[in-house]
């Protein structure tokens, strides 16, 4: 049995519940779960984790960053902010000039560049009193969603030719491209929509590397050790080892969440006992 990463290259007009689905009848291996959801409008990096072990770290791949590739489509808006929803076109105001590349350029660099504060399309996953948002918004009742703060590192233009913007964003996990699209349009009183999402990374993880679902095999699985290399970890003895498995604390002193290593693989995840000693034991082992 393998444990570890897969980089799959999503098509558009599936959902990720449905490569998943595929990939595994492809590995006959039903422990297979994906570090994100992509929309089934977008295309792009979708990172499973395979196996038991890897579903058990999912947690610490949670905030990793994300890059890509995102056509904005200006003149029109979308109540999902993106070219699944109701489109509506709109008519500018007297007196509006297109905007030039430049003053989009202007735009993106003074008010979608760093931390900024966004607020999720009521069509989305977040939840609202116990439901997903997008359950609430279908049944045409009143969505209500908070700003919260992303880390947009890097929006540049790619290629812009009205009313089509090409942007590539490199921006912190938890960012709605979908937003950022529906914001712009809003900034630039035209209104906006996004009408194409490709994912490119996932932390050090490269669309370049990934395989269509239909092509998954074990050969293509990032083993899980590997994964693993850029966390915190100390290598424990056979003794520590066979502690660490039965629960018992170890003589150890650790960051929190340190992985134990043994045998040249993952173990373990470490944590400081609560009682101040210069001990540690197990959160988790894997």
């Amino acid at each position: 049995m393998k444990h570890g990463f897969l980089l799959i290259d999503k098509p558009v007009g599936v959902t990720s519940h449905d490569v998943v689905a595929q990939v595994r009848r492809v590995l006959s291996e039903r422990k297979i779960g994906h570090l994100g959801t992509l929309d089934p409008a977008a295309s792009g990096l979708l990172v499973l984790a395979v196996g038991v072990k890897a579903l058990k770290v999912v947690e610490f791949f949670h905030d990793l960053s994300k890059e890509y590739v995102a056509t904005v489509r200006f003149g029109a808006i979308s109540t999902t902010y993106d070219r699944e929803g109701v489109v509506e076109e709109v008519v500018p105001k007297p007196g509006w000039v297109v905007p030039d590349a430049v003053q989009v350029a202007n735009l993106l660099r003074s008010h979608f560049i760093g931390e900024i504060q966004q607020v999720p399309p009521a069509y989305s996953a977040v939840h609202v009193g116990g439901e997903r948002a997008y359950d609430r918004a279908r049944r045409g009742q009143p969505v209500v969603l908070q700003p919260r703060t992303v880390q947009i590192t890097e929006c540049e233009i790619l290629s812009y030719e009205y009313p089509s913007l090409s942007l590539g964003v490199s921006c912190s996990s938890g960012t709605y491209i979908r937003s950022l699209a529906h914001d712009l349009g809003q900034k630039l009183r035209c209104g906006a929509y996004l009408e194409a999402l490709r994912r490119t990374k996932v932390g050090e993880w490269s669309v370049d590397f990934a395989v269509p679902p239909d092509a998954a095999g074990w050969s293509f699985v990032v083993p899980l050790k590997e994964a693993m290399a850029i966390f915190d970890s100390v290598e424990l003895t056979p003794e520590e080892a066979e502690n660490v498995r039965h629960g018992r604390n170890i003589q150890r002193e650790v960051k929190p969440d340190t992985f134990g290593w043994f045998n040249g693989a993952p173990l373990a995840v470490l944590v400081p006992a609560r009682d101040g000693t210069r001990m540690a034991h197990a959160r988790k082992v894997l």
